[in-house]
């Protein structure tokens, strides 16, 4: 049942997991981006900003990006002063502009201090860790040091409890290397990350098998994981754009990919 259901996942994969589907996704602006140091920021920017309609989550980050135009050496050069009010008529929903100018400049704080972000990520992250929560959770509290350790709308850590889908996100984009996923932190496995849990993937898991739990919460991510991982050992959050294909375009009727997957996944907890 478990080798039906891979075979129709990769099913989906195969067809929708290119860079042609990408539009409309944040992930998009990424791919502007030939530098890792840029495109590390642009990501921070990207993932942070999504929530709320895709058409507006894609004004804003590029209202944002066109502000910036070369990010790494914008961030740089600036000041907390300069990026406050370089964006102080921004807003998004709950995110200010000063929200967003604090965490640029504790961004370039971090970049100073490791070298780059995904430097910052490496040095919290342990072969010995399950998954990628542990260095997730040390990369939040050093860009929110700046904050004096207080997390905002843009930045959700693994200690609260929450799914933080937009900061797995960001790692999946920044981890994975495929058609879609552009990668660049090469040191960081691949099946130690967790799935970018929303309301819409939380739907597809309850109704694939995948989990039980009603709380689209951080437990119930990394029990989907878990049984993704069943799956593809190596790459459990593999099917993720695709899937979340299901809810975006008008050629995909989720109930009719839904009800062709006769296999059922694995349910365990992720400790």
């Amino acid at each position: 049942m478990r080798e039906e259901l891979r075979d129709r996942l990769d099913e989906l994969y195969e067809q929708y997991n290119r860079r042609e589907f990408v539009h409309p996704d944040p992930l998009e602006f990424l791919y502007e981006y030939e530098d890792r140091r840029d495109r590390e920021i642009v990501g921070v920017i990207a993932s942070g900003l999504a929530y709320g309609s895709v058409l507006q989550i894609l004004k804003s980050v590029r209202a944002v990006l066109d502000l910036l135009v070369s990010p790494h050496r914008f961030l740089m050069d600036a000041s907390r002063e300069t990026l406050i009010a370089t964006f102080r008529q921004f807003k998004h929903r709950f995110t200010t502009g000063e929200e967003l100018a604090g965490v640029l400049f504790a961004v370039k704080q971090v970049i100073q201090r490791h070298g780059s972000l995904g430097a910052c990520f490496e040095k919290g992250f342990s072969e010995n860790h399950t998954t990628v929560l542990p260095a997730a959770a040390s990369f939040v509290k050093e860009l929110c040091s700046t904050f004096g350790g207080r997390p905002r709308s843009l930045l959700a850590s693994p200690e609260a409890g929450s799914a933080c889908k937009r900061l797995n996100l960001f790692l999946r984009w920044m981890v994975r290397r495929d058609a879609v996923d552009p990668g660049g932190w090469d040191t960081i496995p691949r099946s130690k990350l967790i799935v970018p849990l929303d309301t819409h993937m939380h739907r597809i898991a309850l109704r694939l098998g995948l989990t039980g739990r009603k709380q689209a919460n951080l437990r119930t991510a990394c029990e989907i994981t878990d049984a993704f991982r069943s799956i593809q050992p190596q790459d459990p959050v593999r099917y993720d754009f695709a899937l979340t294909r299901l809810g975006i375009r008008k050629d995909l009727n989720p109930e009719d990919f839904l009800r062709s997957c006769t296999g059922r996944g694995t349910r365990s907890d992720c400790r």
